[in-house]
């Protein structure tokens, strides 16, 4: 999740290595202590203004997952599948809290010694070693922990869209802690802990291809290990409650700040424009799909704008540091024109039953995003140019990562989706999935 910090003064330099814990941003306006040698970067220093906003930034994010992304969905599929859903994202916070806490920070934000391109160590579970005095840049080791904890929690949550009504729950609780840990953490190691797709320069400030990518691939891969819902393509499966899928795509919004602008990891000037393009890009590619599904299907419709929100939002993630306002618009207009098409005719054209477009919103938005910050990313604004400022092998960098993300992704969720189906069983039985996941699972329903 987290992304490049950004250098408290002016410029900012958020291109390789982003996140990692020796990263350290400009040092307070202060006259340093002796040093003991002239040149040295004097010891980074806690400050309480980037600190607080990591702070916010932190519970904003898990906003999203709780209640955010819990609404969106809950309101998108049936009735009888509602409350199944929100026990998912709950319980998938609840134990990745715990997950990261144990090992995933650590395989994450470590060194990982001969494999450091490819993972990190061991060396700081249970969070060992990291203490109140503990900085990471200016702000506490463990609000930047917590922060990124936000992010490990929140990806995984991503992919129970794509097999809304016919998981079991105890199949969802062991994928989703194997998939975050052998899945997850490597990627984020790569792209933001000092591994490979970071010192080849790949350009990701919030999670395009960590939280995105990654979630988009699993959640293609998922649905079509489990098949489709009974019924698809006959029955009605039309969202039971717009309302609540309205109001969870208004909390992922706002969250999306925390997501977006904490992932500056600082209140600083370069925070400010990550605001800018983030809002700017959503709104143009809510918009986008709005105007292009009022000409396809004749009407303009509430779960096509909120979709077309969420497009915007995943495609500038991994944008939105990098890149100026007129970037942003382009981008959103892009992601909202994209997703559309992908969600809607490809998806039927092709037959799968990604049943909260996952992978046509998270894994193409994420590409889409991903493949533009090489086109539209401005040096003065994040340290790198693209395609725009004449460097066109930065369009080939970002490729080399989506690939790799894709590759790693594909590959692993396939082996975790059948160590859990012979451990437990993925799908739940027919009579279970007619009826309902929330009365046979959960022994509840809403009325």
């Amino acid at each position: 999740m987290p992304v490049a910090a950004m250098a408290k003064s002016e410029a900012a330099d958020v291109q390789a290595g982003a996140f990692q814990l020796a990263q350290a941003e400009e040092a307070p306006a202060e006259e340093p202590l002796a040093t003991e040698g002239e040149g040295e970067e004097p010891p980074a220093k806690l400050d309480t203004g980037d600190t607080a906003w990591m702070l916010t930034s932190t519970v904003l994010v898990l906003m999203m997952a709780i209640p955010g992304l819990a609404l969106f969905y809950g309101g998108m599929v049936r009735k009888k599948g509602v409350l199944a859903v929100l026990m998912q994202c709950f319980a998938i916070v609840c134990l990745l809290s715990v997950a990261w806490f144990v090992v995933g920070y650590s395989l994450a934000f470590t060194n990982g010694g001969s494999l450091n391109a490819y993972i990190g160590g061991l060396s700081k579970m249970f969070l060992n070693g990291v203490g109140v005095e503990s900085l990471n840049g200016t702000i506490p080791e463990t609000v930047f922990f917590t922060f990124q904890m936000t992010f490990f929690a929140i990806t995984p949550a991503l992919i129970v869209g794509a097999f809304a009504d016919r998981m079991k729950f105890s199949a969802v609780c062991i994928f989703m802690v194997l998939w975050a840990l052998i899945v997850y953490a490597p990627v984020c190691h790569w792209v933001w802990g000092g591994g490979f797709l970071s010192e080849a320069g790949v350009l990701d400030f919030a999670g395009g291809t960590v939280v995105h990518i990654n979630a988009g691939v699993a959640g293609l891969v998922t649905c079509l290990f489990l098949g489709k819902r009974v019924g698809y393509g006959t029955e009605n499966m039309a969202p039971h409650n717009l309302v609540l899928s309205l109001i969870g795509a208004s909390l992922l919004w706002v969250g999306w700040f925390g997501f977006n602008v904490g992932s500056a990891l600082g209140a600083s000037a370069g925070a400010g424009m990550v605001m800018v393009t983030t809002q700017v890009a959503t709104a143009a590619a809510a918009l986008s799909w709005m105007f292009i599904e009022w000409i396809v299907h004749k009407r303009p419709s509430v779960l096509g704008i909120i979709s077309g929100a969420i497009a915007g939002l995943v495609a500038i993630t991994p944008a939105c540091g990098f890149v100026d306002g007129m970037g942003a618009l382009w981008i959103g207009i892009a992601a909202g024109l994209i997703c559309f098409f992908m969600s809607t005719t490809v998806k039927k054209a092709l037959g799968y039953d990604d049943s909260l477009d996952v992978w046509g919103i998270h894994g193409v938005g994420g590409i889409v995003g991903a493949l533009l910050t090489g086109v539209f990313a401005v040096e003065a604004i994040g340290g790198t140019p693209g395609l725009i400022e004449g460097n066109a092998a930065q369009v080939l960098t970002q490729l080399w990562g989506i690939v790799a993300t894709i590759v790693w992704c594909g590959i692993a969720t396939i082996v975790i989706l059948i160590v859990t189906n012979i451990l437990v069983g993925v799908r739940v039985s027919q009579p279970v999935e007619i009826e309902g996941l929330d009365i046979n699972l959960h022994g509840e329903v809403v009325q």
